[in-house]
């Protein structure tokens, strides 16, 4: 499964995701930053409109609503330790501060996968009163083989996405993957993205490094940083790298550095079931809730609904598909945040009379489908990135694992059993390269900021308890359901604590909270 961000557009109640896969073992080796990556370091950006730079229709009409962005590509080595060979390029849209700029915000939305220019972009809007806006460049970067930054990784076509034939993990759900299927999957990204070069090189670690050639091209001495999800894994990896190149760092809704794949997954599904036990819990003080008015039978109810799904799925008249994976999956989509357990509910409903509208309403804002049916690359990125990252099953473990998820997470389980569960990174071209744990023990870090909601279905609060912890940083704890909470205008007293910190580098003291209305 995967951490997502959470997508800024229409339906922006609704937070992103699927999970993350894997985790990895070795430490890597000090980054490389001899001379011969000099030409990056230095090389001369410029700015220009972004018309161009959108990959779907929404990005493009989002990046030149305004005509103050401005957008370019940086030029990265694809592979950091031959920096002669293959390039990549990481696309960037900024957003001038209004006054007097401090330097630049560099921004990062999770995933992995998610975009970072379609979140400066709205920034202009979310937070145009904010101190932010005032005293910093706001850039978004889309991370390598991301949205506009090339090369970028491509499995699957529009028609496949439309179908519901372009997934990449059957941990949970009716799905099941052979290893010749798992095998196919790695060829068919490779052969579409560009090579298995591509593939190898789209890292976490690999991102880190870009994050300080944009730093320097950007004209900022140390970085600051705001990151989401699974940002904070980015911030934390460039923390541990870059240490002496830190400026400040808000870490939103953060992941545990010190936690293994599996027991990082047992924890998020035992989250994602507890909301959706409230949701239950709420949608059973109304007559008409499709779960019933008893909490305890709300899983067995929803299972008596979308288990016919798997084979008698709901196709729309114009040809989509609404299977037990899509229903499961816009219902972990909507509960990242407590205010679309209405909506969740309402879709629910919708299927017992043979509809799929709502669901699949959830469905394209969770992952960016455009309204002519294009998607954006994010799921397909999202594996990538993981699988360079994280620590690898074999077969039974993969099956083992469902087999427990199934159980403290029953709300997601088909009827069919764990068989057919795998790992589907198996294939990759090289071996995981983040290494677990990963940014313990670092020397020369400033103060960092980590954000961490108590009942965050998808980033538990322990973890971000752990990572401030692992950072010697300061923590912000948030009262309150959902995913992630910063840079989205929607809570004054976390934005007050951010600008604070980001601007004056003034941390909150000991034990600050705040809540969510």
């Amino acid at each position: 499964m995967n951490y997502r961000y959470r997508p800024r557009r229409s339906v922006s109640v609704l937070a992103a995701t699927v999970l993350v896969l894997g985790a990895c073992s070795q430490a890597e080796p000090e980054p490389n930053t001899t001379a011969d990556l000099d030409r990056f370091y230095d090389q001369a950006v410029t700015f220009e409109p972004c018309e161009g730079y959108g990959t779907t229709s929404t990005d493009e009409a989002a990046f030149v609503s305004d005509p103050t962005f401005r957008c370019a590509r940086v030029d990265v080595p694809l592979d950091y330790d031959d920096p002669d060979g293959r390039t990549a390029q990481i696309a960037l849209l900024k957003v001038p501060a209004k006054g007097e700029p401090i330097g630049s915000l560099l921004l990062n939305s999770g995933g992995p996968g998610g975009p970072g220019m379609s979140m400066a972009a709205a920034a202009a809007t979310t937070l145009a009163d904010s101190p932010l806006t005032e005293k910093f460049d706001i850039v978004g970067f889309d991370p390598r083989g991301v949205a506009a930054s090339t090369p970028a990784i491509d499995c699957f076509t529009d028609a496949e996405n439309e179908a519901g034939e372009a997934y990449t993990t059957v941990l949970t759900g009716a799905r099941s993957l052979s290893e010749d299927g798992a095998r196919e999957l790695v060829r068919q990204c490779a052969e579409r993205s560009g090579g298995e070069d591509v593939l190898a090189n789209v890292g976490t670690r690999d991102a880190a490094r870009d994050m300080d050639v944009l730093r320097e091209v950007l004209g900022d001495d140390r970085l600051s940083y705001l990151g989401q999800s699974y940002g904070t894994r980015l911030g934390a990896v460039y923390g541990e790298m870059f240490p002496q190149n830190v400026r400040a760092m808000v870490l939103d809704g953060a992941i545990d550095p010190l936690q293994s794949t599996a027991d990082r997954r047992i924890d998020q599904f035992t989250a994602f079931q507890e909301a959706f036990d409230a949701m239950a819990a709420d949608c059973a003080t109304e007559p008409d809730c499709p779960l019933g008015q008893d909490p305890a039978r709300s899983v067995e109810n929803f299972q008596d609904i979308v288990r016919p799904l798997i084979d008698d799925p709901i196709v729309t008249p114009d040809g989509r598909k609404m299977d037990f994976d899509a229903a499961y999956g816009a219902v972990i989509a909507g509960l990242y945040d407590s205010t679309v357990w209405p909506v969740i509910t309402k879709g629910i409903a919708e299927l017992q009379v043979g509809q799929a509208e709502t669901l699949l309403k959830i469905s394209d804002v969770f992952g960016g489908r455009d309204v002519d049916g294009a998607y954006p690359n994010f799921a397909e990125a999202l594996y990538a990135i993981n699988c360079n990252d994280e620590q690898r099953n074999t077969a039974e473990q993969e099956v083992e694992l469902k087999e427990r998820i199934q159980g403290i997470a029953p709300f997601t389980d088909s009827g069919l059993g764990p068989e057919g569960a795998r790992d589907p990174c198996e294939s990759w071209p090289v071996e995981p390269t983040l290494g677990f744990p990963y940014a313990t023990d670092i020397d020369g870090l400033p103060d960092t900021l980590t954000i961490s909601i108590t009942g965050d279905p998808s980033t538990p609060y322990a973890g971000g308890v752990s990572l401030a912890e692992t950072l010697g940083g300061s923590l912000l704890s948030v009262d309150g359901d959902q995913h992630t909470v910063a840079f989205s205008g929607a809570n004054d007293c976390v934005d007050t604590v951010v600008a604070e910190y980001l601007v004056d580098l003034r941390s909150p003291p000991e034990g600050a909270r705040c809540a969510l209305d």
